[in-house]
């Protein structure tokens, strides 16, 4: 018998109790459920299994292993490197498992995997928290938590992985374990980091604070032929800056898709208004801006501010390395190649990392960059399939011209996905050896590898 009629027959056996949907090509509703955020990404899974709850998943993971499948697993689906998907295996989507519930006397929250940093954002700003969750807020928690969870309040509350509590987990077996600090403490160390490289995480339990709901924060930008100023502007303001204030600098095109270029600076403080209002003024009275968008915001506002520049369906490419050092020579490189940039959607940024961020210790958790400094982000984004190769090209190129500048670190969310093994080790530094560790004692055989893959230890 193939292997098609035998996938049938176990799935029309798994359909029976399945709470979820079971999708194949062919099916309605399969073409739109197998895209992810990239449109660059265009991977057509055998299955896609839309999970409902916990025991979808369990079925769907244990249908793999007896189908022999490649599982990739989907949150948000925003994963650049289109992980979230996979040709020919099973897809274990998760964006219908969208639950939350938030304790503000405990002041923590547990949402299910499939749960946006909007929708988490909405409930929690009822009463008033929040935590560190990503800079677009259509990105799933589950992806941006694994990997790190870089976002507007991690100067002053960490990264969202440091604000994990616990987590629910479906293991390759199939059982369903929690990890906390009191319970599977390895997996749950791993896990802040790791991705998705240990099972599938259904739940996340995390610690809030109090935010807001109105915070000071928003964009300023400059012309381009004032850039050198601003980029060594933006170096001078980092250098000593409170925890409660982000600011991420960068190259970026005009958001009227007018093409032009600019320099800018994105902000947020999460203090009072007042505190914000002085902490902002340094930026606000530098130069002058051609657009000056920074004042008093509702957070959940602040949260989404960047969502259009990064419309589902667009293409991209990134390349991202932890910068050493910001030099006179790497603000001029990177202005010498945004100039050449060839799509009016390119970006440059860099993303400031200082307090609370910093001050875990390298090996507390699976993601080990914790010191003050810099990532740099090149950015490739366009619409039309026609530009593909240039813009492809551009990121290529202006990453190699800033090679120079580079630490050994990166960003497992920012890996590409024609980035190999030396680029995951690289993202984990001192903590790879001690990953692999876990990843065999809880995945031993490496189903979970359509990832930013973790080797199981020999």
């Amino acid at each position: 018998m193939s292997a098609a009629p035998i996938l049938d027959d176990s799935i029309a056996r798994l359909a029976k109790s399945f709470g979820g949907t079971l999708l194949r090509a062919g099916d309605a509703g399969y073409d739109e459920a197998r895209r992810v955020h990239n449109g660059l990404i265009d991977k057509k899974p055998a299955v896609i299994a839309r999970c409902r709850g916990v025991a979808d998943v369990v079925d769907a993971v244990r249908l793999a292993g007896e189908q022999a499948l490649e599982v990739a697993i989907r949150g948000g689906g925003h994963n650049v490197a289109g992980r979230a998907t996979v040709d020919g295996g099973l897809m274990i989507d998760l964006s219908s498992m969208k639950g939350m519930h938030v304790d503000p006397k405990a002041r923590a929250a547990r949402a299910q995997g499939g749960m946006t940093w909007n929708g988490f954002n909405r409930e929690t700003q009822l009463h008033g928290l929040a935590t560190t969750g990503g800079v677009v807020s259509s990105t799933g928690i589950a992806g941006l938590t694994l990997g790190g969870g870089l976002g507007w309040l991690m100067g002053k509350h960490a990264l969202a992985l440091d604000n994990l509590l616990s987590a629910e987990v479906v293991l390759a077996d199939g059982r369903v374990v929690t990890a906390s600090a009191g319970e599977n403490a390895d997996l749950f160390w791993a896990l802040r980091g790791g991705g998705g490289n240990f099972g599938v995480v259904t739940s996340f339990e995390y610690r809030l604070h109090p935010i807001g709901p109105m915070v000071t924060g928003g964009l300023i930008a400059f012309p381009f032929s004032a850039a050198w100023d601003v980029l060594r502007h933006f170096r001078d303001v980092t250098a000593s800056l409170p925890d409660e204030i982000s600011v991420f600098g960068g190259l970026v095109h005009a958001p009227d898709g007018s093409g032009e270029k600019l320099a800018a600076m994105v902000m947020c403080h999460c203090g009072t208004l007042a505190e914000g209002e002085a902490a902002v003024q340094p930026i606000k009275r530098f130069g002058a801006p051609a657009l000056d968008a920074v004042g008093p915001m509702p957070y959940s506002e602040m949260n989404a501010m960047l969502d259009g520049a990064f419309p589902r369906g667009a293409l991209n490419y990134w390349k991202s390395s932890f910068l050493a050092s910001l030099t006179d020579e790497a603000i001029r490189t990177m202005i010498d190649c945004f100039a050449r940039c060839p799509t009016p959607m390119g970006q440059m940024l860099l993303e400031h990392f200082h307090g609370a961020v910093t001050r875990v210790g390298v090996t507390d958790t699976a993601f080990p960059h914790r010191t003050a400094g810099y990532n740099m982000l090149v950015l490739s984004e366009w619409l039309d399939p026609g530009a593909t190769e240039d813009c492809i090209a551009w990121a290529r190129q202006s990453y190699d011209a800033l090679r120079p500048f580079m630490g050994a670190g990166r960003y497992v969310n920012y890996i590409g996905e024609d980035e190999g093994s030396d680029a995951t080790a690289a993202a984990y530094g001192p903590n790879y050896r001690r990953l692999q560790q876990v990843k065999a004692k809880y995945d031993p055989a490496n189903v979970f590898h359509v990832n930013q893959n973790i080797r199981p230890a020999a």
